[in-house]
């Protein structure tokens, strides 16, 4: 018996298909969707010579309500485009595919205006490349794929589209990912407590030495099929840097405020190109809720007795909101605001987070009352992997800023002392090709988690002269390559910057209001004058401790949970809470990679612009350098630090 076709369009390419289909198939031609759909039909085309949005969502709601398989072929600005095959009752449909398709090209605000215009007059009318030879060449790909599609064999247009270049006759398919956001296919849950408890389970390393639970060779298939593609990817681009001292990768986020580049930087290019991925996995998991929709929206006052008080995470100071322009208003405990569910460890419940805190995009919007960056975040083969990582970045990002606003003279490293021969390697190489000295210091706090300041020293006349970097992890050794690898990802390619806007950053070191972005942090210390800021640091009176005299803690776990186990027992010990927020999306868990962020309230949050700076509500500034041994007394707030810091 012969497969039941309905084809609905009009239109050359909807002419010539039902010509071509009708010596095959039984074939319903319909010219629009006011007709009765036939029951029973096997496949629905919707084709037109032009694009129209409006009747793709049409096609959408009618054939998800009849449960009907369908494919879609049009025409758009110069390009012919097929699919994807939307079957009934799996996600990833039409919708999905044209909102990654306009995410990843540069005109993807003047594309979305275009497409809701689109939407209310009824389509394009015409288009220029749309002659009769590409409408027969579109028809021809088509009918190719419906055979495949009606045979049962492996349809190209599962979870793909392909796109059909009208001037040049070129075609290819590209996968793509569902938008878990999707209005249509979309079935994400709402968030609750049930879903936010987290039971530890084991998590074996990949080998002794390597604190993950997956290596990059097992992520190596997936990663660039699933989520870089230039036309429809998550992922939309990859750079090789061949600038840098060490192999250093990126690859771009688009978003609708602009492209946001992630890095992957190692000793291997093939392993810098999978960890920028990963990177901006990350990056994309963090920026708000794709997992699961936020449901509570109530103020702190009436939630107080499940919920995190934002407080204990630091919040900017009173002086600081009254400024005028302030982007942010003082938090409003009777106020209603959005939360989020997270597990907190030292309680071992499920515990309320405001979402502005949890995702850390949101902290921008209007009436926010912090400024919150990626501090905690991480991505990992497992939860478990994720958390470990997550504790280690607020661990970094924490003791560098205590050691900047308490200005304690840290414990200065001999590098030679170092038994890693790659690490000696890298040192060497960074000298010999970026013309740097490496500058190492222990800057472990209170909890006893291994963690480094690094800077490097320029040896030239001209470039950078300091830069600063952090890292922190159980094996100190990796700690210091970490540090290594952001120092060099800054080495020379910020030289030119520096010199083309010396002046700017001059006028910063005078006025730190002017610090107001990311970079501008970085760049400042870059000039020589900015020097005299980091003799606290830089003094060499002091004489140079070995690495093992430093740092004895060394893991003997095989299991990756353990090593965990004792990172949250060190904390609980100390008072300290570790509160978890499961991140994850439905793009990364399809292959098994767990997002998280970490809050640890009392640690210090990392924050780009001077006049964004958050330490009320934080004590522990005061008090720990007092007992590592620093000061004599608790610091008071004015015994801080006044500079902006110099983290890049």
């Amino acid at each position: 018996m012969s497969a039941v076709m309905l084809v609905i369009g009009e239109g050359l390419l909807a002419d010539h298909m039902c010509k071509e289909l009708s010596s095959q198939y039984l074939v319903f031609r319909q010219t629009e969707f006011g007709a009765i759909v036939p029951g029973s039909i096997d496949l629905a085309l919707v084709l037109h010579d032009a694009w129209n949005p409006s009747v793709h969502q049409k096609a959408e709601e009618i054939f998800h309500r009849t449960h009907t398989p369908w494919l879609r072929g049009f025409v758009s600005f110069g390009e012919g485009v097929i699919g994807p095959l939307v079957r009934p009752g799996t996600q990833g449909c039409s919708q999905c595919t044209d909102m990654r398709r306009l995410m990843t090209g540069h005109d993807r605000k003047e594309m979305w205006e275009i497409q809701k215009r689109l939407e209310i007059t009824g389509g394009m009318q015409q288009e220029p490349w749309a002659t009769r030879t590409s409408l027969f060449h579109l028809a021809h790909l088509l009918l190719a794929e419906v055979q495949r599609i009606i045979s049962g064999n492996q349809a190209q247009s599962e979870g793909k589209v392909s796109f059909l270049n009208l001037k040049t006759l070129k075609s290819s398919w590209h996968r793509f990912l569902p938008v878990p956001l999707c209005q249509i296919c979309s079935s994400l849950p709402d968030d609750t407590p049930e879903m936010a408890r987290i039971s530890l389970q084991q998590s074996p390393k990949v080998s002794s030495d390597i604190y993950r639970s997956r290596s990059l060779d097992s992520l190596n298939e997936v990663l660039a099929i699933d989520y870089l593609d230039q036309r429809t990817g998550l992922l939309n681009d990859k750079m090789v840097n061949l600038v840098h001292t060490f192999a250093d990768v990126s690859v771009n986020l688009p978003l609708f405020e602009g492209d946001e580049r992630t890095a992957g930087r190692t000793n291997s290019f093939a392993v810098s190109e999978l960890t920028a991925i990963l990177e901006g996995l990350e990056r994309y998991c963090g920026l708000e809720p794709r997992g699961k929709r936020t449901v509570v929206h109530d103020s702190y006052t009436h939630l107080k007795n499940v919920a995190l008080n934002p407080i204990e995470v630091g919040v900017h100071a009173k002086e600081q909101y009254e400024r005028p322009g302030f982007p942010f208003t003082e938090f409003d405990p009777d106020r209603p605001i959005d939360w989020v569910w997270g597990y907190s460890f030292l309680q071992e419940r499920p515990i309320l987070v405001p979402e502005l805190l949890a995702y850390y995009s949101l902290g921008c919007e209007s009436r926010g009352f912090v400024y919150e960056t990626s501090n905690g975040c991480a991505l990992g083969g497992s939860l478990e992997e994720a958390i470990f990582y997550g504790i280690l970045e607020v661990v970094e990002r924490d003791s560098f800023l205590m050691t900047w606003y308490a200005q304690m003279s840290l414990p200065r490293l001999d590098p030679a002392s170092i038994e890693d021969q790659e690490l000696q390697l890298m040192i060497e190489r960074m000298r010999a090709v970026a013309d740097y000295d490496l500058y190492l210091y222990n800057s472990t706090m209170e909890h006893g988690i291994p963690s480094i300041l690094a800077i490097a020293k320029n040896r030239k006349e001209k470039g950078m002269n300091l830069i600063c970097a952090a890292g922190s992890h159980l094996d100190p050794v990796r700690a210091v390559k970490t540090a290594v690898h952001e120092l060099a990802g800054m080495m020379l390619s910020l030289d030119e910057k520096l010199e083309t806007n010396q002046e700017e950053y001059v006028l910063m070191l005078d006025d730190s209001t002017l610090v107001q972005q990311m970079d501008d942090h970085g760049m400042l210390y870059g000039l020589p004058q900015a020097e005299e800021r980091l003799q606290f640091l830089l003094d060499d009176r002091r004489p140079l401790r070995s690495f093992n005299e430093e740092f004895k803690l060394k893991s003997a776990h095989l299991d990756l949970t353990d090593d965990l186990q004792d990172i949250v027992q060190v904390f609980r010990r100390l008072n300290l809470d570790v509160i978890v927020v499961d991140q994850t999306t439905p793009e990364t868990a399809r292959n098994g990679l767990y997002c998280v962020k970490v809050l640890i309230p009392g640690m210090l949050p990392m924050t780009f612009g001077h006049h964004l700076t958050r330490v009320t509500g934080l004590e522990r500034v005061f008090r720990v350098p007092m007992e590592l041994g620093y000061s004599n007394e608790p610091l008071t707030a004015e015994q801080l630090n006044p500079h902006p810091h110099p983290f890049p």
